[in-house]
């Protein structure tokens, strides 16, 4: 039985099914002119450079990792060891590029109120090893990059954004995803564009788009420009240009209807935003003084892409008991995420720390979970919850 009020729905119409009709009729599968113009469409939507298209956010944080692994600039290249921060509530591929390219996790705690950093913690973290720092928009909720460069003080730390959950989020009228060198994107069914399976890299570095373009198809370098970063000048010789491996790369492209659909989704965006926007503008109207229920602080302009609902400390209720009252009013409901990704059993293949103690991560873990916002109107769904109780 399906849910009344589901973590996810579609936002195709037959815009869409006009789209994959289109890329039928031309017998063009595989990726091509549709991918290439929503790269340049996306890139210009969130005011980058270049950006990227890949076959799925994991797909994106993976190729952002290999690129600072490939990248010739010295201020930007991570080696094996390096020590790269990292939240300690995130999805696992934010983590797993990390593990597979040999760099020391470093898990600093959240804030139990916006659920990214907490930034004392932060502080307290980056040292005189630390190379790196993963920033994670979670649920659409921007990071305060003011107090992260703050903290960074022109040392040299690499910033790099998954910003997978946070499509259209602002902090101070910039997009997130365009403060690090990279930022990541996912447009899987249940984010704020769909694709079905998809993501998309943005950086304004053409060194590591050239790297990127490599990596994404087996290291070759048919894909570059004819005069480029990561082989110089190609030749003349197409068959050799065809088939010419420089980087240890994968093959992780996107099919021409995933860019056909990125189009028409991406021409929706703004109304898109906007449903999930005043969604979220009720839920804080309803929900932020509850006296059994915190919801997520909002910092800069989220993108809401779901509402976390976390058991205050003093309330007698257990994440069980809410689970079970939410599933009998029709919510289907899931983990913030992933709780405290630290805890789990995969980690011990890791080469990490724990800075401190997690002791916010592991509060959500134990007694948050979050619903679903969607592009349409939710009020139902949102006094509902503003009506439970212990």
């Amino acid at each position: 039985m399906r849910p009344l009020y589901p973590l996810a729905t579609s936002s195709w119409d037959h815009d869409e099914y006009n789209a994959i009709q289109r890329v039928v009729e031309s017998n063009q599968f595989s990726m091509a002119n549709q991918v290439a113009d929503y790269e340049t469409r996306f890139a210009a939507a969130f005011g980058s450079r270049h950006a990227v298209m890949v076959n799925s956010g994991s797909s994106a944080n993976l190729l952002m990792i290999a690129a600072l692994r490939y990248t010739k600039n010295p201020n930007l290249n991570l080696q094996p060891g390096d020590e790269i921060i990292v939240p300690a509530v995130s999805w696992p591929t934010t983590y797993y590029p990390l593990y597979q390219y040999g760099l020391h996790l470093k898990f600093v705690d959240i804030d139990l109120e916006t659920l990214n950093y907490d930034l004392n913690a932060l502080g307290q973290a980056v040292n005189k090893n630390t190379r790196a720092i993963m920033v994670v928009n979670l649920l659409g909720n921007p990071n305060d990059f003011d107090e992260i460069n703050a903290i960074i003080d022109n040392q040299n730390i690499v910033l790099i954004e998954d910003n997978c959950e946070s499509m259209g989020a602002k902090f101070k009228k910039r997009y997130t995803g365009t403060f690090g060198v990279m930022g990541t994107f996912s447009t899987f069914f249940s984010h704020h564009i769909s694709t079905m399976e998809g993501g998309v890299i943005l950086t304004d570095d053409e060194e590591l788009y050239h790297v990127l373009l490599a990596l994404r198809a087996h290291g070759w370098t048919r894909n570059l420009p004819k005069s480029n970063y990561v082989s110089g000048v190609k030749s003349n010789d197409e068959f050799l240009e065809s088939f010419k491996f420089v980087l240890p790369g994968y093959n992780v492209r996107p099919l021409e209807m995933s860019g056909a659909i990125g189009i028409e989704q991406l021409k929706k965006l703004p109304s898109l935003l906007a449903g999930r926007r005043a969604n979220g503008v009720l839920a804080q109207k309803l929900l932020k003084r509850h006296p059994t229920l915190m919801i997520q602080k909002e910092i800069g302009l989220s993108s809401w892409f779901g509402f976390s609902l976390t058991i205050r400390p003093e309330v007698p209720l257990t994440r069980n008991e809410l689970v079970s009252k939410l599933h009998s009013q029709g919510f289907e409901c899931r983990p913030i995420v992933t709780g405290n990704f630290a805890k789990n059993e995969v980690v011990q293949y890791f080469n990490h720390s724990i800075h401190e103690n997690l002791k916010n991560a592991e509060y959500i873990d134990q007694n948050g979970l979050f619903i679903g916002n969607h592009h349409y109107d939710i009020s139902e769904a949102l006094e509902i919850i503003s009506n439970i109780r212990v």
